[in-house]
């Protein structure tokens, strides 16, 4: 996250907002996403992956819902088919085949849920801080919050069982994490200028896609139904939501409603405000 923090102040020539709001919303995100991953370790301990990662992939319901209902989201038919055609290739593409091993328990629902309603809340906060503050800002308090997190991180880990820390270890968890962090920086810049319940499923359901095909290729294994007619579902909600016709103006600066600063008679706020 550091080296993509550096890079994204730089373009912005080190200009930070550091104003209460832009704080308040830069924290929510970022400990929303962060803190949602490092429940999700604990999470995954506890119960089974195959129940855990086709839940917590609904995520974008839940910026799907709030963005409809505070921000005043709209989206043509088009679209509102392919938003649906992800959420539930979504599920499908994360499917994973049952471990008996995890035996689940309460706790486990609960904070597979705590997941699943923070990174629903994330990608909401992603479009309303675009609205008031520099998408670069919102990554270095997302890389600011992360840091933060680093002690309950060392905390959970058991250090009496084996550790690699040869290059398949800490170097090469860096190298895909700098991949993640890219893709997060870009999903940032993705949600200033688009629709959240536009972006939201759309990065959900294109992303494990990709994931899946590239596994599918490298290790030359037969899919199953199951990931085929996700890979269907994703690639139909793919088109249709990727050429849906939009309004030149609209989509180059998309007027957000931000609760709690604009009155009743306040124009919309834009992103690029």
């Amino acid at each position: 996250m550091i080296p993509c923090a550096l890079v994204a102040l730089k373009i912005v020539g080190w200009k930070l907002e550091y104003d209460m709001r832009s704080v308040w919303l830069g924290c929510i995100i970022g400990f929303t996403g962060a803190g949602g991953q490092v429940i999700l370790f604990q999470a995954l301990r506890m119960g089974p992956a195959y129940l855990a990662f086709p839940i917590i992939s609904l995520s974008p319901v839940v910026t799907i819902l709030l963005s409809c209902w505070l921000l005043k989201e709209r989206a043509r038919w088009l679209s509102w088919i392919g938003i649906i055609f992800a959420l539930i290739a979504m599920p499908l593409l994360n499917y994973q085949p049952p471990d008996q091993s995890a035996a689940g328990g309460a706790l486990w629902r609960v904070l597979i849920l705590v997941v699943f309603l923070a990174w629903g809340v994330q990608a909401y906060f992603w479009k309303l801080a675009n609205a008031t503050m520099k998408a670069e800002s919102i990554f270095f308090y997302m890389t600011l919050t992360g840091l933060a997190l680093i002690p309950v991180a060392v905390l959970m880990t058991d250090f009496s069982k084996p550790i690699t820390w040869g290059f398949k270890g800490p170097y090469l968890a860096a190298l895909i994490q700098v991949l993640n962090a890219i893709g997060a920086l870009c999903v940032v810049y993705a949600f200033r200028y688009g629709k959240a319940i536009i972006v939201s499923p759309l990065t959900n359901a294109v992303a494990p896609l990709i994931t899946v095909l590239v596994s599918l290729a490298v290790n030359h294994a037969k899919p199953s139904l199951i990931i085929v007619t996700g890979i269907g579902f994703s690639i139909i909600a793919t088109v249709l939501i990727t050429f849906e016709p939009e309004k030149l103006a609209e989509a180059a600066s998309p007027a957000v409603i931000v609760p709690g600063v604009d009155g009743p008679g306040d124009p919309p706020v834009s992103p690029s405000a």
